[in-house]
């Protein structure tokens, strides 16, 4: 700022009486220190600004960067955050850099308020976060942390899958559990209630894995060896996840496969990776734009209000029926 008053001729304070866009300075003064400024490239530092005041008007967004679900939410946050006047800052967690550091450095970079996408987190982790700063969790529920809650109802959007391939004629379901990942013991409770509800208690089958496309991979290759062995292939697939449902239908289809032909897949989240491959995803929608919304604004309305209770947000999510889905195979001849 003192570069630019120097070049320009005028005093430091009229320039920044001019970038706070205030009254004070003829028009001609104005153009010329806007003009010199632009010469020399400087910018006023908003952020400096609103911190001098106490505030940074910053949302920090911790996110897992090979999840696709987390990209379909942060661009929903962003035009949410800006309609309330905020900024938002990203921070990854990845195989090598974890939450906490993922989420120390928001704080260190003064952010107001924390957006968890999908959090690991260990419960009482969560708990002091929440305590330490206004904090809102997307995707996970953690009972008593001291956090506000966005989620869909899990056991809702399962019961949808199941129904839907029950009526296909599906009896041989199996499950590829999503392991400590948001949502999975939901979503494993629910398929296991529905098979009971459809009297196919006999036909559980739950199978290890993560939200990867890796779970997927190794569990096709695990039902390929069973088959190979002389085992039937189950008839239908209720993946973890999205990420998980492509790594399975990659490996059928390698095999020779047909989906939905000789087997049905379904997965979960409606991500933008359900619409990429050949053959479309039947997945259980979540609704990540809302979901963003919701989670913006319990944040914003938790830093005007401190005082308030933790809050939760549960939203409804909604079957996706595509080409991965489809009758049950006909018995061989």
């Amino acid at each position: 700022m003192a570069d630019v008053a120097e070049k320009a001729g005028v005093s430091r304070a009229l320039v920044s009486i001019i970038f706070r866009n205030q009254p004070g300075a003829s028009e001609e003064t104005r153009q010329r220190v806007l003009r010199v400024a632009d010469e020399i490239g400087y910018r006023p530092d908003s952020a400096a600004r609103l911190l001098a005041r106490g505030h940074s008007r910053t949302l920090g967004v911790m996110f897992a960067v090979q999840q696709p679900f987390h990209t379909d939410l942060i661009e929903g946050i962003y035009p949410e955050a800006e309609r309330l006047g905020y900024e938002v800052l990203l921070s990854g967690a990845t195989q090598s850099r974890s939450e906490e550091k993922a989420v120390e450095a928001l704080l260190s970079h003064r952010c107001e308020a924390l957006i968890l996408l999908g959090s690991f987190a260990e419960p009482s982790f969560l708990d002091e976060l929440g305590r330490r700063t206004v904090a809102v969790s997307v995707s996970r529920r953690v009972p008593h942390a001291h956090v506000d809650f966005v989620h869909s109802a899990e056991g809702k959007g399962v019961r949808q899958a199941m129904d839907h391939l029950v009526e296909s004629g599906h009896r041989r379901i199996v499950h590829i559990d999503g392991g400590s990942g948001p949502g999975s013991a939901e979503r494993r409770r629910a398929y296991r209630a529905a098979m009971r509800r459809h009297g196919l208690e006999a036909e559980v089958r739950v199978i290890p894995g993560d939200h990867t496309e890796q779970s997927g991979i190794e569990t096709g290759r695990t039902l390929l060896a069973e088959r190979d062995q002389g085992q039937l292939l189950p008839t239908a697939v209720l993946a973890g996840n999205d990420r998980c449902a492509m790594g399975l239908l990659m490996t059928l289809t390698r095999a020779g496969v047909e989906v939905p032909r000789d087997m049905s897949v379904v997965g979960y989240d409606d991500s933008h990776l359900s619409h990429l491959m050949p053959i479309g995803l039947t997945t259980v929608r979540q609704d990540a734009g809302l979901m963003a919304e919701h989670a913006v604004r319990f944040a914003v309305e938790r830093l005007e209000k401190p005082e308030l209770e933790p809050r939760e947000a549960v939203l409804d999510p909604k079957l996706v029926v595509r080409g991965s889905s489809g009758p049950v195979p006909e018995p061989s001849a």
